[in-house]
């Protein structure tokens, strides 16, 4: 089965989040889209890395996707200005299919009015202002909703992702293959 699957970022995504998670997606068999929301394909991540999407924002049909994943990194920041941003998260969330935040992310997924109720953990930075965040879980899986902590725990997030999608059977084959 071959999954559609979307990560939404913009400058300042922390490039582990975004690369490890959809490398393991890719892996298992997804089709992984990578989608700026700057106006421009070609994105400036935390490390200075420049990468390049394959499409913008203002072009996605969340109907068509079984995933919508949020790197973190310091560019959440300028996401969460981003109201056509919240709308879609609002949108997609309706259709009732998984969605995904890692570090700061979760704080999108907060300004959507989607963490209500829901079990869910982010990066220490976030706990302050996200204060029911689960602080001892790298990754929290409540229903449609998955959360994780950070960088370091991008691995584990990606895993999570490819159980979601494609069941325990294949997170143990990729986790054996990337001797993870």
């Amino acid at each position: 089965m071959r999954n559609e699957v979307v990560f939404v970022f913009g400058h300042g995504v922390e490039e582990l989040e975004l690369i490890a998670p959809a490398d393991l997606l890719r892996r298992a068999g997804a089709k992984v889209h990578l989608v700026s929301t700057e106006a421009t394909t070609l994105v400036t991540s935390r490390g200075g890395f420049c990468l390049q999407a394959d499409g913008l924002f203002a072009d996605l049909d969340p109907s068509t996707l079984d995933l919508l994943v949020l790197p973190g990194g310091p560019g959440v920041l300028a996401l969460r200005r981003n109201e056509k941003l919240c709308a879609l998260l609002q949108s997609y969330a309706a259709l009732r299919k998984p969605l995904a935040a890692i570090c700061a992310a979760p704080l999108l997924l907060h300004d959507a009015g989607l963490l209500e109720g829901k079990q869910f953990t982010c990066h220490f930075s976030c706990w302050a202002e996200l204060p029911q965040a689960d602080q001892t879980q790298r990754v929290v899986m409540d229903h449609n909703i998955i959360t994780s902590q950070g960088a370091g725990t991008s691995i584990d997030f990606g895993l999570a992702l490819v159980e979601k999608l494609y069941g325990a059977d294949v997170r143990t084959e990729i986790s054996q293959a990337i001797m993870a």
